[in-house]
């Protein structure tokens, strides 16, 4: 018996994630012996995460369409199409989206980001509740769960 994991896209969890954007979780834990997560989001301008951290898993990211400014730790950058960032466990970072498309890879190892992306959005084909998004409250409540830690609003 194969250890692999194959999934088609319809096999893929969906959720809805700030703004009514779609994350969809390629990978998980219980997919990878919990070794990896990999989330694809579709994201438009604007979209950003606050400054955080994270004390459990190293982060990777890789534009596959559009651009952002990146802040990790003390620099600042711009980062477009095909760009990929590796952010070690432990440093402050934050990105805002400035162009009116993206898709963007996120790569964590290990897994386990997974529960944050599913503790704050929602299961797209679950009902929605009147009003329902993703509030301050929900990213602080589900990183605090999974080892992240929220250090502040979005950089300008």
């Amino acid at each position: 018996m194969s250890l692999a994991y194959i999934a088609q896209a319809a096999d893929h969890d969906r959720l809805e994630w700030i703004d009514g954007k779609e994350l969809q979780i390629l990978l998980d834990g219980s997919q990878t012996r919990n070794q990896v997560t990999v989330v694809r989001s579709s994201l438009g301008a604007g979209s950003a995460s606050p400054l955080h951290l994270h004390r459990q898993e190293d982060e990777m990211f890789v534009i596959l369409k559009g651009h952002g400014i990146f802040w990790v730790g003390d620099e600042c950058h711009e980062v477009g199409e095909g760009g990929a960032m590796f952010l070690p466990r432990g440093i402050p970072h934050a990105y805002r989206f400035t162009s009116p498309e993206v898709d963007l890879l996120t790569i964590c190892t290990p897994s386990g980001m997974e529960d944050f992306f599913r503790g704050a959005g929602r299961r797209v084909g679950d009902p929605r509740p009147d009003g329902w998004e993703v509030t301050m409250e929900a990213l602080v409540t589900a990183a605090a769960a999974g080892g992240q830690e929220m250090l502040g609003p979005p950089p300008s």
